[in-house]
């Protein structure tokens, strides 16, 4: 079973915070730019599907790699926000055995709602919806064969929450949903699709300029 003890946490922090004030007012919303820098943890789905005519089944392993987002508040309870990392290698397991590796990146845009900004509260969750392009590369087999998978589109969903420390700091948990379905192929044939669907969990440090 996949850990999700960190998720359940993100989101039960998430909810106490719509309850949650300080007397200490941050300026937090309209007009702020701002980074987030962490390390992020990529665990696709438990069931990756099948490729050869369900000869052989699909199990991509997790991977961990540093990331960073990009963000823009155009209102106290509006914005956006750009997730970016370095590529996230991972194994890909065919009928149990490690057969396969590829490396890929999860660009991914989110329009982001902020319930609690313009106000005085020091824990500020946020939610967001948005639009993911994942680019695959160094696709390899054992075999020695070609194997390759195509880019893909696809939706992805946010939950997360600032924990501001003064006017710039805070510190930052965030978890994404991304549906990531790549057609595979081997010498140029099609061969299936690979569901890849990750949870993508980061934890870090938020700046805000």
């Amino acid at each position: 079973m996949r850990n999700i003890a960190l998720p359940t946490l993100l989101a039960a922090g998430i909810a106490a915070a719509a309850f949650t004030t300080s007397t200490q007012a941050f300026a937090y919303g309209a007009g702020d730019f701002f980074t987030r820098l962490g390390v992020a943890k990529v665990e696709p789905t438990s069931d990756n599907g099948s490729l050869a005519n369900g000869a052989f089944d699909v199990d991509v392993r997790d991977d961990s790699a540093f990331a960073f987002t990009l963000g823009y508040r155009a209102t106290d309870k509006l914005g956006v926000e750009l997730l970016a990392a370095e590529p996230f290698d991972h194994d890909i397991e065919l009928n149990g055995a490690n057969l396969a590796s590829t490396n890929h990146l999860p660009p991914t845009l989110t329009l982001q709602y902020y319930p609690l900004g313009g106000t005085a509260a020091r824990v500020q969750p946020y939610a967001g919806i948005g639009i993911n392009y994942t680019l695959f590369s160094d696709e390899e087999i054992a075999t020695g064969d070609e194997l390759d998978l195509d880019d893909s589109w696809g939706a992805a969903g946010q939950l997360g929450v600032d924990l501001l420390i003064d006017d710039n700091w805070a510190l930052n948990a965030a978890a994404w949903y991304i549906d990531i379905d790549t057609d595979a192929s081997l010498n140029g044939s099609d061969i299936g699709t690979v569901e890849i669907d990750p949870l993508v969990v980061m934890a870090g440090l938020s700046y805000r300029f």
